[in-house]
């Protein structure tokens, strides 16, 4: 199933007017066919900037303009996230690995690849595949603890949920694959209030969702088969997060072990939209130090 084009462009540009129109040329194009919407901002060096689970092409905009006037940041909607298309059958992540070299070759071949949460796990896949492409990986808490046969199940009452359109069962399957603690849950739930989600971006999220499920699935949890990497990679994460998320970037780091480190006091998982400054500004001087 693909979603209608509307009146989105397969490279789209923002308010901000930086960087100028982006020719046809320089659309990203997948082997498959497959149809990707990117939105694209700034001057300089390329970026690609991938996003995590329930995101899209809105997930790294503070971050992004924080660094146009330096960068160019490409953003694309994953596959399975309108409005690029939702894929017909069962996700991977080797067909996400193909999007993401397409949006890499699309930017100029090489590039500065920055992932958050699945969005990290994604370009941890892109590198250890495609390491020829990466000027540099930075990788913002990748839930690699969240993957293999114990997922299925979760799958299936999830995509059992969005059929009844039981917006509660699929919250409470999503809670048990990120493990997020209930207290959060509670202040996050408060946070909202009565506050309805636009409806289109919420039908979006479930729907991506439920392909990353797909793909995290059959995926493994072996930190170890990461130790080929070779760009330099920056690791990231908030100092308040939950586990096991501070023990998967622990052995993360020991499976790269010329990685650098940075951790936030006060910020936790959703640090790319609480402290984009800080994001940003860890992404500067790690791109700055990078030789190519």
């Amino acid at each position: 199933m693909n979603n209608p084009s509307g009146s989105d462009r397969d490279v789209v540009s923002t308010p901000t007017g930086l960087g100028g129109p982006v020719s046809a040329a320089r659309r990203p194009r997948p082997v498959d066919g497959t149809r990707l919407v990117v939105r694209c901002v700034g001057t300089g060096d390329p970026v690609v900037l991938v996003h995590g689970s329930g995101g899209g092409l809105h997930s790294f905009a503070a971050v992004a303009e924080l660094l146009a006037g330096e960068y160019e940041l490409w953003m694309p909607a994953r596959r399975g996230y309108g409005p690029s298309d939702v894929p017909a059958g069962v996700k991977s992540f080797d067909d996400e690995v193909a999007d993401v070299i397409a949006v890499i070759e699309a930017a100029g071949g090489r590039v500065h690849l920055v992932g958050a949460s699945y969005g990290a796990t994604l370009a941890l896949h892109v590198a250890a595949k495609h390491p020829g492409g990466l000027r540099s990986l930075a990788l913002f808490e990748p839930p690699l603890f969240a993957a293999g046969p114990w997922i299925t199940p979760l799958l299936d009452r999830y995509r059992g949920a969005l059929e009844r359109d039981d917006a509660a069962e699929a919250f409470a399957v999503l809670n048990e694959v990120t493990r997020v603690p209930p207290a959060i849950v509670a202040a996050l739930t408060a946070a909202v209030g009565d506050q309805a989600p636009d409806p289109v971006e919420a039908a979006r999220s479930a729907t991506g969702w439920l392909h990353d499920l797909e793909a995290l699935a059959v995926d493994g949890t072996d930190t170890a088969r990461w130790s080929s990497i070779t760009p330099p990679v920056l690791l990231m994460q908030g100092a308040d997060t939950w586990e096991p998320m501070p023990t998967t970037m622990d052995a993360l780091a020991a499976a790269i072990p010329h990685a650098r480190r940075v951790s936030w006091p006060g910020q936790s998982h959703f640090a790319t939209m609480t402290a984009p400054a800080l994001v940003a500004g860890a992404l500067r001087e790690f791109f700055a130090s990078v030789a190519d």
